[in-house]
């Protein structure tokens, strides 16, 4: 699929995601609608851009963040839940930061986001995105041309999307 662009809806696709009980399943299109929400995604948990960079920025960022309208502030990356839950509770994303894994990167390539990183033995991958929802539609999306960088998806760069779209 050729990547999402502002306008569009995000597909129905189910993520399961490590809960108290189990794997829970989140319907991504029916857990954003009726919200304002930022999704961002990173190539890899723990990765070193996305552990000591991506993230942090996000956590620098959140009350800027929420402040602006945004109700809930989600990370995807192409890792298992447990992966995921693990991310969560050591990065002090828990209570913020939804972290969603994609597992199997079905929602990732609905969205025409994956790119193949066998050569650094990832397998296939998310590309770095910074993307804006408004009950479902994307508002704003930026992507990175190398998913290694982070220039226009950090925290930061996000305060300057919501304030632009204001």
């Amino acid at each position: 699929m050729s990547k999402i662009e502002k306008g569009q809806k995000l597909p129905s696709v189910t993520l399961k995601k490590a809960g108290a009980d189990g794997l829970d399943e989140i319907n991504i299109a029916d857990h954003v609608a009726g919200k304002n929400v930022i999704i961002f995604a990173v190539p890899g948990a723990f990765t070193p851009t996305c552990a000591e960079q991506h993230l942090p920025s996000f956590l620098e960022n959140y009350d800027d963040i929420i402040a602006g309208g945004v109700d809930e502030i989600i990370c995807v990356a192409v890792n298992d839940p447990f992966v995921m839950a693990h991310w969560e509770d050591v990065s002090g994303a828990k209570g913020k930061i939804t972290m969603l894994p994609d597992g199997n990167a079905a929602f990732t390539k609905a969205i025409g986001m994956d790119f193949d990183g066998s050569g650094f033995g990832l397998g296939t991958r998310s590309l770095r995105y910074l993307m804006h929802v408004e009950d479902g539609t994307v508002t704003a999306l930026q992507v990175e041309d190398n998913p290694g960088e982070m220039t226009i998806t950090s925290g930061s760069q996000c305060i300057s999307l919501l304030q632009n779209a204001a």
